[in-house]
């Protein structure tokens, strides 16, 4: 039985509602225990599954005592938690799970002149990197979730990253933890004063031997306690040896870290040599010119990465590179950098290399980093590739030898993965294709795991070189160490937690490794005449299960550039996170905590989930939660009543067309609609949310407009082809927004495209996507309007003449979801490759773009605000759009995020604080900021509404910027 059953048997003296009301009682913060939190929190990003009783959001130190004081009397494991990214399974637990990171997240104190800095567990690194860096100074270590990371999680596992090589591991760069013992003593632990523990220096005293041989014998070796720090010689410091203890032994609640200084001048080494090994044989003789990183990286991970991205940049020859960072010493200028980059080169093995100072192309080669770490969840063949076997490290001299045997090991048993990792400090991240999902399976993991551990052992390596030994490889200790250190932990665990109430499973009296595995229990979801993921052999459940839980969904990376994940951003709640979300739904097809489609908890999870899309681009392992949203609307109402603004909103493009038919149907409406009264009503009877503003129907439909009625018509075209073949030719595709409610920028593209030489063609008024029907999972009739549309479009697209599309979202349809819908249809591919956004026509080389006919506006000194459609960024990238702006003069200032309308979400009943909450976070900030002169560029019709609604600020698209340049009517 494993040591947190045996918890579990005393806790039955507390049920699960007594536990919750004591903890609301004595608890300021959250505490939350319905089926739908403890679904959220019951993995992280490891293998395993553990679903807690009760997970508490503290305010404070006072709100972790007193929970904590509760878990000690009745005997309820207690489990920390940061950013829940733990790929070791070290921060789910099935007690109470303690999230510090809604509340506890602050910066306490920055004291640039001791450089030092006083934070709270639940603070995100690269918060306090930016503050410090307003001064100067960084936290040296920087792990890849650094976005998401907090403190207490890097304190927790002895977090690493590149840098290490130049600034040591977390444990290096803390100097003092505030913490509460399991018996409700709060300590500060520092330097020398270990003696605060009771017993704890005798018993190290009492093994001084064995502790000197076998701990802390190369930098990265962080599996078990680093006892190390509690020896004589290195000052019995308390404070690290906690660092790496994974929250088994205390509960921080403060820690002061050291600062260091931000390297000046950072030039990049990159070494190409034939192969990973050969790479990893040359560190050695590298590190002697004191590198601030040295990375490791394979071939095969950079092929994913230009898979994924279209392309990377130039490299030296080669199928391993060594990526090297020079920081500038003391006193050093930029050419002494540059000399001691040089002088590396000569001395690598290797006559391939390429050197770059700071700029953007050091930054697109370190991206090939970052995004090859993200990339490293699926194999070359996109199979599911698993941690546990993640972090593992050896000595740098033995790291060469080490790779070419571990390749064999795993060839051996016929698993795959990219290897590569921090090669300066000998460490190497590995995810690996296990078969994980079914139970007959899981042997193999298991006897991998063994013999891999027995392989680093005999290297003098470590199971985990900074992510923690977890619950993948805890039960692995004994391969590494001898029965007397083992035994050590194990009395070291009882002196600080005799009743194992801290995190029980974790590192002293394990569970196993294949205990509480999360995929083997997820049961298939079969095909339900819905989307049809094919791309995950028609399983539902895989697709979800492509969630690594690594958190980038998290990260607040809009300053960078991403839109993953508007509601997280607005909210901070786990709730309305991507991988909150997949684990509600990975629950779901596991069928104990939900079990139909239509339960409230799981449409709760999904109910502020704006379908942005954004998660099917910046989510490295393929998540696309406004496919599964749709997905699960759909089957939670096939055959039963639907939310009332499925019929409204969802029917919008339906009811534009009837008042289009209706002579002065669209005026009546408009009327009707500006008197507050009736139009609350209505939209009360609508089920949609009051504070908004009615659409504006035109009492001219685009059917109607001149320009419109002078373009070619598709049957026109059909009958005439045969004397028009001269020409250059586009289908014109005006979606239902375009036709019903804002026909202005569909205008401005006819107009614009005939000046650039084509003939333009236009479909008859009534083709739909069936955008509105896709987001409100009603997918059969979506299905119906898209066969009607590809019947239109297929035989233009079979001819070569592009398809360019006027409303974002409804483009994507055609070039993301059209194809999972119908995969089997032979016309999908086709319409899909030939449907264009107008920035890539006009971008397209002859003969499809308009080469010098194309005449470009003079924008020059003029600025303009443009917010990308979700959609548009998500599905076809806005890369063209964004050269084609730049090519005008313009000054461009780009918005990141969603515009919070979100199509049909924003009108929703109960949707209008929260999608105003969303646009506080970028948009109108941005549009704030502007001058009052700038040019506002929005091609989605919800985000010019968004805009006019909130700040009073009217829109173009992109066709009528192109057409009126600096004239251009807002």
């Amino acid at each position: 039985m494993v040591s947190h059953e045996r918890i579990a048997l005393s806790a039955r003296n507390i049920s699960d509602k007594e536990l919750v009301s004591l903890l609301q009682a004595h608890v300021r913060g959250d505490v939350e225990a319905d089926a739908r939190r403890r679904a959220e929190y019951s993995t992280d990003a490891s293998l395993y599954r553990i679903v807690p009783r009760v997970v508490v959001c503290p305010r404070d130190d006072k709100d972790v005592e007193e929970t904590l004081k509760i878990a000690r009397e009745y005997g309820v494991p207690f489990t920390s938690r940061g950013a829940g990214t733990s790929v070791a399974g070290n921060s789910i637990g099935p007690g109470i799970v303690l999230d510090f990171s809604r509340y506890m997240n602050k910066i306490l104190e920055i004291d640039p002149e001791k450089r030092i800095a006083r934070v709270q567990p639940g603070l995100v690194m690269a918060k306090l990197q930016k503050e410090a860096g307003k001064y100067g100074l960084r936290f040296g270590p920087d792990p890849s979730t650094q976005t998401r990371a907090t403190f207490g999680g890097m304190i927790g596992n002895n977090a690493c990253g590149p840098h290490a090589v130049a600034y040591g591991r977390t444990v290096d760069n803390v100097e003092e933890v505030t913490a509460f013992l399991a018996d409700g003593r709060r300590i500060i632990a520092q330097t020398d004063n270990a003696h605060i523990i009771e017993g704890l220096i005798p018993l190290v005293d009492s093994h001084l031997a064995a502790v000197r041989m076998h701990m802390g014998t190369f930098k990265r070796q962080v599996s078990g306690y680093s006892l190390e720090h509690l020896l004589p010689e290195n000052g019995r410091n308390l404070a690290r040896f906690l660092v790496g203890s994974e929250g088994t032994l205390s509960v921080t609640t403060q820690a002061v870290l050291r600062l260091v200084p931000v390297p000046k001048a950072p030039t990049l080494l990159v070494l190409g040599y034939e192969d990973m090994p050969s790479a990893a044989d040359d560190v050695p003789s590298l590190l002697d010119f004191e590198p601030l990183a040295v990375e490791g990286l394979d071939a095969e991970l950079v092929n994913m990465v230009r898979r994924h991205k279209g392309s990377v940049p130039e490299l030296p020859e080669g199928a391993g590179w060594l990526f090297i960072e020079v920081g500038a010493r003391e006193g050093e200028t930029e050419e002494d950098v540059m000399r001691r980059a040089q002088q590396m080169a000569d001395a690598a093995h290797t006559d391939a290399y390429r050197i770059c100072p700071a700029g953007d192309d050091a930054t697109q080669l370190w991206r090939i980093r970052a995004d090859g770490a993200g990339l490293a969840g699926r194999t070359k063949d996109d199979v599911q590739a698993w941690p546990s076997w993640e972090d593992s490290a050896v000595p740098p001299e033995k790291l060469g030898s080490y790779l070419r045997e571990l390749r064999s090991l795993m060839d051996k048993h016929h698993l795959d993965g990219f290897m590569y990792g921090h090669f300066g400090d000998g460490c190497v991240h590995l995810r690996i294709d296990f078969p994980l999902d079914t139970h007959e399976t899981v042997p193999v993991f298991r006897t991998f795991m063994e013999e891999a551990s027995d392989l680093v052992a005999s290297f003098g390596g470590t199971l985990s070189g900074e992510h923690g030994d977890g619950r993948c490889r805890s039960e692995m200790l004994p391969r590494m160490y001898p029965p007397e250190i083992i035994k050590l932990f194990e009395k070291v665990k009882h002196l600080f937690d005799p009743h194992n109430i801290l995190n029980p499973g974790i590192l002293v009296h394990p569970d196993t490794i294949d205990d509480n595995l999360r995929r083997p229990f997820a049961k298939a979801t079969d095909y339900a005449g819905g989307f049809h993921f094919h791309e995950d052999n028609g399983d539902m459940t895989a697709s979800v299960h492509r969630c690594t839980g690594v958190g980038n969904c998290r990260a607040d990376r809009f300053d960078q550039g991403f839109f993953m994940c508007p509601s997280y951003d607005a909210t901070k709640n786990e709730k309305d996170v991507t991988r909150g979300r997949v684990r509600v739904l990975e629950e779901l097809t596991r069928g104990e905590l939900f079990s139909s489609w239509d339960c409230p908890e799981v449409l709760e999870s999904l109910d502020l989930c704006v379908s942005c899309k954004a998660c099917s681009r910046d989510c490295p392992t393929g998540i696309d939660m406004a496919r599964y949203k749709s997905e699960v609307l759909y089957r939670a109402y096939k055959g039963k009543m639907r939310p009332r603004a499925h019929y409204t909103v969802g029917h919008l493009p339906a009811l534009g067309r009837i008042l289009a038919r209706i002579p002065g149907g669209a005026s009546l409406v408009n009327a009707f609609m500006r008197i507050s009264v009736f139009k609350n009503v209505f939209f009360r009877a609508a089920g949609l949310d009051t504070a908004r503003k009615a659409p504006h129907f035109p009492a001219c439909p685009l059917a109607k407009e001149k320009v419109y009625k002078k373009a070619l018509s598709v049957d026109d075209f059909v009958s005439l082809q045969g004397n028009l073949s001269d020409k250059r030719y586009v289908v014109l595709w005006a979606d239902s927004f375009s036709h019903t409610l804002d026909s202005a920028p569909a205008l401005a593209a006819i107009e614009l495209l005939h000046k650039a030489g084509y003939t333009v063609l236009v479909p008859p008024s009534d083709m739909c996507c069936g955008l509105t029907w896709i987001s409100t999972g009603q997918l059969d009739t979506a299905k119906k309007k898209l066969q009607n549309l590809m019947k239109t479009l297929a035989p233009f697209a079979a001819s070569g003449i592009p398809i360019v599309g006027v409303e974002p979202s409804c483009i994507s349809v055609l070039r993301g979801d059209l194809e999972d819908l119908f995969p089997d249809d032979k016309r999908t591919p086709l319409i899909s490759s030939m449907t264009f956004t107008l920035a890539e026509l006009l971008s397209a080389p002859l003969p499809m773009g308009p080469g010098d006919a194309l005449q470009l506006p003079d924008l020059t000194g003029r600025t303009i605000v443009a917010q990308p459609h979700c959609h548009h960024y998500s599905v076809m990238g806005w890369n063209a759009d964004e050269k084609l702006i730049r090519a005008t003069g313009a000054n461009l200032v780009k918005i990141s995020g969603c515009c919070g309308l979100a199509g049909n979400h924003g009108m929703e009943a109960g949707h209008f604080e929260f999608s105003k909450k969303i646009a506080s976070q970028h948009l109108l900030p941005a549009l704030e900021k502007a001058p009052d002169e700038a040019i506002y560029l929005a091609d989605g019709f919800s985000c010019r509404t968004q805009a006019e609604q909130l700040a009073g600020k009217n829109g173009v698209h992109l066709a009528e910027l192109l057409r009126d340049g600096a004239n251009v009517s807002q």
